[in-house]
């Protein structure tokens, strides 16, 4: 039965003894926590999630813009990654863990100065992270995001380039089922193409709620998960029903919905024998 787990930014700075209640009632295995170096103490986060049976499986980063054209600005994302990766190595979880996940600055959708340099300079970065992840003994996950949210990096396919670009021996891909939905022609084909370069799956529907709830086959997706011997969790990444994707705040109560949704989510996974 594979693990699952949700990312705790979903939950929009909510404590996280309270967020950890919450990840265990609804059945989850772990977390994905949000990579806040400078307010979260990482000896205490470990210890709350250890003490209510949660791993922390992967960590998702701040906006960090790494293929700036400025070199200023640049340098400045890889420190914070350097920061983030001293910063998770003292969460005190098992050899290999957390996954550091990294990506591009959510919401910049074209170029600043021209795509290739961009390009080249997001490679350079990633490497630049990845060889500090790997001194500290830590796996990196480049996630795939979707159109509306980065210009760079938005299929397997891109993904794959990026790995042969960087050449680093502890980087891999993170696909999310949302972002495929919206730019995956065949989703469960991209997972099976990108093999054991997958290291890291994130779950919501079409709707970017629970999972059952829109029309993305998880079926078929789960079904490739296995075919390429993925072993890790799904990490279940939802919004409360609501406008704006960027803000976790839908209302009174939408903390309790995203509960509901992650329980709802696992009770799908479960029946769909993952």
């Amino acid at each position: 039965m594979r693990q699952t787990g949700c990312c705790t930014w979903i939950f929009g700075g909510e404590a996280l003894l309270t967020i950890a209640a919450r990840a265990r009632r609804a059945g989850l295995d772990g977390v994905e926590l949000h990579g806040d170096v400078d307010g979260i103490d990482p000896a205490d986060a470990g210890r709350i999630f250890a003490d209510h049976g949660l791993a922390v499986f992967s960590i998702t980063p701040d906006d960090a813009d790494i293929s700036h054209p400025d070199k200023g600005v640049r340098d400045k994302a890889v420190d914070y990654y350097e920061r983030l990766i001293d910063w998770a190595s003292r969460l005190g979880q098992p050899e290999g863990l957390p996954r550091i996940s990294c990506h591009g600055l959510v919401q910049r959708i074209r170029p600043i100065s021209n795509q290739t340099e961009e390009d080249a300079h997001l490679a350079d970065s990633t490497r630049r992270i990845c060889a500090a992840a790997e001194s500290a003994g830590l796996p990196v996950v480049f996630e795939i995001l979707n159109r509306y949210e980065s210009h760079q990096i938005r299929t397997v396919a891109e993904g794959l380039d990026l790995l042969d670009r960087v050449g680093a021996p502890n980087l891999k891909l993170l696909p999310d089922a949302y972002h495929m939905n919206i730019e995956e022609a065949d989703p469960a084909a991209a997972l099976r193409a990108g093999g054991d370069r997958i290291g890291l799956y994130h779950a919501a529907d079409s709707n970017r709620g629970a999972i059952g709830d829109g029309h993305i086959d998880f079926a078929a997706q789960f079904a490739a998960l296995d075919r390429i011997g993925y072993d890790g969790p799904i990490i279940i990444e939802p919004a409360a029903p609501g406008p704006d994707p960027f803000n976790t705040d839908k209302g009174e109560g939408y903390r309790d919905r995203l509960e509901d949704i992650l329980s709802r989510s696992v009770r799908a996974i479960r029946a769909l024998g993952s």
